[in-house]
């Protein structure tokens, strides 16, 4: 497979729907990763943030950089010679409008084409033989706060699509396009009426009730839910044998709770969407009503995990606000949520009591309520801070060890909320953020490793920064990641053990992937430091007084590392 690639194949391989980002290449593995070295490299002539991972496709690998978004197609077998380039008309204008970086987060493959989603909305498919366009659509428009920053899926004769813009006021929605020509097939709105997010009122179950009618329109005051965020900017998972796509949607908009009364559905929330049509057949809110803009975008990692003694057919779900969610995936039962960070402090515990009133929710601490304290009142010391436990670079598992492999960011916060009036294409936030590190700790990042079915942490490794790189696993006992420094790292899956680093020449903030061409093994990352980890650097942020919300952060990896843009390909020696 091609861990990290949201739809594709390496040489004989399927795509990795269940978004496991578990390679069953072995060949690198625990006993030969210490002859690990590059083999060639390629730059991007760009210097942004490079985040998702390379997409290979036979004997060429893909990649798209940041804005301007170039995609390059490399031959492999010769060291990266460059088949072809695609580099899109785009209005620089758009970077304004993007909330964390001008980042993208991969692109997909299907049915012979490479398909890009360029930073203003704008979907496009490309011959993967020539690059030449096939067909474009425009999935939105920057000017409303609209812009594209993931990484489309390919399901069947369909590409799917989210779309990114809460901070601006956008009402977030996932998009179904016909691979072939590009004509909208569906369209589902995270809140707003029950025909726009295409929700049955009977049909559709939450935790194992029916939803009811119109639920997102009565959670919301007035219309303040057309202005509601829930954007879908996250990873997309899909179960072919239920023919249900699964993500995430972003926080609700504003990030000031006392703007927009109730419990704000159906933002912060997992979706399970019938692929054909859109309709939900089930749906999760995990924050009703979120004062910390905690959006729920992280990957739905699908596989088994033993429940009571059985194994059961499971999501599994790190969110930002620092809880693991494990759900049935066939009918969106809660079967577990735990903390995967014990720093966690806005609410004690999820409630898992069927029979209570408030099962399935977050059991609150009022100390760490934004809305509780009120506008223009900082709320001191919440962790997680606003950019979670774990943001959006993706987790891995192997089934060979029986354990979760999610990259950590030790960060808490002050949160401050204020009156905003929306205004179209200017930021809809209303809230000043300080992040800084986990008291006690000096560390910013680290990864861990998580056993679902005993619901804990097996073990640790610390780093100094925050870790939003995506992690690998591999059939060689193996975890891939890397760190803001430009190291990627391989440690032992079952102990955590560093074997292997090797320093980039940039921060690394995409996430490794794994193939096999001509029966070689290869490791591939992308290095550029940015998106929000980085876009101090990306700013220009590099003294601690300038440092935004993030001094700490900014100022101290300005000693490590520089902005850059590469590609780096390893082997064996």
């Amino acid at each position: 497979m091609t861990p990290g690639a949201q739809a594709g194949s390496a040489a004989n391989a399927d795509p990795d729907y269940a978004n496991l980002r578990y390679s069953s290449l072995s060949e690198i593995n625990v006993d030969t990763v210490k002859n690990l070295a590059p083999v060639w490299t390629f730059s991007t002539g760009v210097l942004r943030g490079h985040e998702g991972a390379p997409l290979v496709v036979g004997d060429a690998l893909y990649l798209v950089t940041p804005f301007p978004n170039r995609v390059y197609a490399l031959d492999i077998a010769h060291e990266g010679k460059i088949l072809w380039q695609y580099e899109p008309r785009q209005d620089a204008g758009v970077i304004a409008v993007m909330c964390c970086d001008a980042v993208s987060r991969g692109l997909a493959y299907g049915s012979g084409k490479i398909f890009l989603y360029q930073a203003d909305a704008t979907l496009v498919a490309l011959d993967a033989g020539t690059g030449k366009p096939a067909w474009s659509v425009k999935n939105g428009d920057p000017a409303r706060g609209a812009t594209g920053t993931s990484a489309p899926i390919v399901v069947k004769d369909k590409v799917l699509v989210g779309v990114s813009g809460g901070e601006f006021g956008l009402r977030g929605y996932l998009t179904a396009y016909d691979s072939a020509t590009g004509a909208k097939i569906w369209r589902a709105y995270s809140t707003g009426p029950d025909a726009e997010t295409l929700i049955d009122p009977v049909k559709t179950q939450e935790l194992g009730r029916s939803v009811g009618e119109e639920a997102s329109l009565k959670s919301w005051s007035g219309d303040q839910w057309a202005l509601g965020g829930g954007a879908p900017w996250g990873r997309i998972s899909y179960d072919p044998s239920l023919n249900l796509v699964y993500y995430g949607t972003g926080n609700p908009s504003t990030w000031n709770p006392l703007q927009r009364p109730g419990e704000n559905k159906w933002a912060m929330t997992i979706f399970a969407r019938n692929a054909d049509t859109g309709a939900a057949a089930w749906l999760y809110q995990m924050i009703p009503h979120d004062q910390w803009d905690y959006d729920g975008v992280n990957e739905m990692i699908l596989g088994e995990t033993v429940v009571a003694g059985q194994a059961r057919k499971t999501l599994t779900h790190f969110d930002r606000n620092g809880f693991v969610y494990v759900l049935g995936r066939a009918d969106g039962e809660l079967l577990s949520a735990d903390k995967y960070d014990p720093a966690v402090n806005w609410a004690s515990r999820i409630d898992l009591d069927k029979s209570s009133k408030s099962y399935g929710r977050p059991v609150l601490d009022k100390a760490f309520s934004t809305e509780a304290n009120g506008e223009e009142t900082v709320t001191h010391n919440i962790c997680p801070a606003t950019v979670g436990a774990k943001n959006a670079n993706p987790a891995a598992y192997s089934g060979q060890a029986g354990l979760f492999y999610a990259p950590m960011i030790r960060l808490c916060m002050d949160y401050e909320p204020f009156h905003i009036d929306y205004a179209q294409g200017q930021p809809y936030t209303g809230a000043d953020t300080s992040v800084f590190p986990q008291k006690g700790r000096a560390e910013m990042g680290g990864l861990i490793a998580w056993d679902a079915a005993a619901r804990r942490e097996v073990w640790s490794v610390r780093e100094p920064f925050a870790v939003v790189s995506g992690a690998l696993a591999t059939a060689g006992g193996l975890v891939f990641y890397g760190t803001l420094e430009g190291y990627l790292k391989a440690v032992d899956a079952r102990s955590g053990k560093e074997l292997y680093r090797f320093k980039t020449p940039s921060g690394i903030v995409g996430d490794p992937t794994a193939f096999s061409s001509n029966g070689r093994e290869y490791i591939a990352v992308l290095s550029g430091v940015g998106g929000w980890a980085g876009a101090g650097l990306t700013a220009g942020l590099t003294r601690s007084e300038e440092g935004a919300n993030s001094p700490e952060v900014y100022a101290a990896l300005a000693q490590y590392t520089a902005l850059g843009g590469q590609l780096t390909v390893f082997g064996l020696r």
